[in-house]
Formats: C-alpha cells, sequence, structure tokens
C-alpha cells in the first residue's frame, strides 16, 4: 500500500575497530542472532589483529557469526546510505583513533562512514570506547560527538550484578548496550532493588 508507515527494520550495524575488547563485538554479534535481529558487520584492520590476540577465533569465524559481512574499503555498501534503514549502529570496542574519525566528520573507511550515516539520519550510536585514564582531548572528543547524538558507553562492569565470571561482565555490558535500541536480552540481570532495605 503506497504511502503506508511500515515499521522500522530489526537490522543492527556492528563496528568492530582495533580497541582492546573484540569479545564485546563478537558476543553482541551472538546476541543479536539470538534476538533474531539481523547484524551487518564491518571490522578494522586493526581489529583483525586484536581478534588474533584475545581470541582462538579466526577472521572466518567473527565473519560467520553476522548475518552480513561488509569489506572496509567497501564505501559503495548498503550500509553506507541513509536510505538503508536500520535501528542504528553500535561500535564495539570503538577506539579512540574511530572515535576521533567519527567526531570530525573525516571518514576514511566504511566503518566510520557507516557510523557518520547514523548521525546523519538520526538513528541511535552507540561507541562502547576503550582506552582509560582519558585525556582532556579523549574528554572534547566525547563531548562532541554526544552533542552530534552518539551514546558514549564505555563497558564498565555492573557489580551489583555479581558476575561470577569474565564472560557474565561481558554479557552484562553488551545487554546493556542492546537496551538502548530496545532490545532485551536475556543474560542481563536487573536491578530490583536493595534487599533488606526498609
Amino acid at each position: 500500500m503506497n504511502g503506508a508507515v511500515r515499521n522500522p527494520p530489526s537490522r543492527l550495524v556492528v563496528g568492530i575497530s582495533g580497541a582492546s575488547g573484540v569479545t564485546y563485538g563478537v558476543r553482541m554479534l551472538d546476541a543479536l542472532r539470538d534476538l533474531g535481529v539481523e547484524s551487518h558487520l564491518v571490522v578494522s584492520r586493526a581489529a583483525l589483529l586484536t581478534l588474533s590476540q584475545e581470541t582462538d577465533l579466526t577472521p572466518d569465524d567473527l565473519a560467520s557469526r553476522a548475518d552480513v559481512t561488509h569489506r572496509l574499503a567497501d564505501v559503495g555498501a548498503s550500509i553506507a546510505s541513509g536510505s538503508f534503514k536500520t535501528m542504528g549502529m553500535v561500535i564495539a570496542p570503538c577506539s579512540v583513533r574511530t572515535m576521533g574519525e567519527i567526531a570530525t566528520g573525516v571518514t576514511s573507511s566504511l566503518l566510520t562512514r557507516a557510523a557518520d550515516v547514523t548521525l546523519k539520519e538520526r538513528r541511535p550510536l552507540v561507541l562502547m570506547v576503550r582506552e582509560t585514564p582519558f585525556h582532556l582531548g579523549h574528554l572534547r572528543t566525547m563531548t562532541a560527538l554526544a552533542e552530534m547524538g552518539a551514546v558514549i558507553a564505555p563497558p564498565l562492569p555492573a557489580l551489583y550484578a555479581r558476575p561470577a565470571s569474565i564472560e557474565a561482565m561481558i554479557d552484562q555490558s553488551v545487554g546493556r548496550v542492546l537496551d538502548l535500541f530496545g532490545l532485551d536480552w536475556a543474560p542481563v540481570t536487573r536491578w530490583t532493588g536493595l534487599k533488606g532495605a526498609e
């Protein structure tokens, strides 16, 4: 029916940059598969190096977790256009270099181009920034991105959930980011109030 309003697609772009914490991106893809959300993956060259250092996964293993994998240099890919509808984009993890490119609008790859498109289309862009401590330049870049509409969401452990493993801490951070897209992933532990409080 012409002119009918369609529901937004159940489709999320996942970027993985070269910061430490590539497992966040891996688990993001696993979560989207669990939730039945179509994932579009784009990975930086540095992220593939991190993948080899931090996991036993190969690039093919990573790609197999996504519904669609895009080449980093393919600036003509679907996710490079605002007319390709998505729920938004998450970069997990997000390096300082990637963050800086997005903030300036000087995008050198499909990863940062897709993020720029997400911002210009006023869709949610969530950056799981991995760096500490932050210097003033980092903080100013994050401020600029927040003013542009991005959500800065460093993956921090939710100790109230009493995680029993690193995997549980990672899943909690991934799930809380998915909350920002209205997606409820089962492994997330929800706060229910202080026990024994009057």
